[in-house]
């Protein structure tokens, strides 16, 4: 009986270290997250899909906004990119 309750231990040791281990871990990935959001250099882009799905905005309503400079965008290739802080001023500059 006196095996069985030391393999129990034994178990439970080492059951508590392996938690101990993956609770630093996880400390360590959460605060390395929290670290990367505070930084200002990170800069979050709208596509042309974003804006359709996220103002219900059309191609054509997006392609003339971009002609006639309502929206700011960057051009990487063959891709339209909109700063997301822009249209986020945008929207609160023309808000009612």
């Amino acid at each position: 009986m006196e095996k069985n309750n030391n393999e129990k231990l034994e178990s439970m040791d080492t059951f508590k270290k392996l938690i101990t281990a993956l609770d630093a871990k996880l400390d360590s990935i959460d605060s390395r997250l929290k670290q990367q959001q505070g930084r200002k250099g990170i800069v979050k882009y709208y596509r042309n899909e974003d804006l359709k799905r996220a103002f219900g905005l059309s191609s054509n309503t997006i392609v003339k906004y971009r002609l006639t400079g309502v929206l700011p965008f960057t051009k990487l290739g063959d891709i339209f990119l909109y700063e997301a802080s822009k249209i986020d001023k945008i929207l609160r500059d023309n808000e009612c």
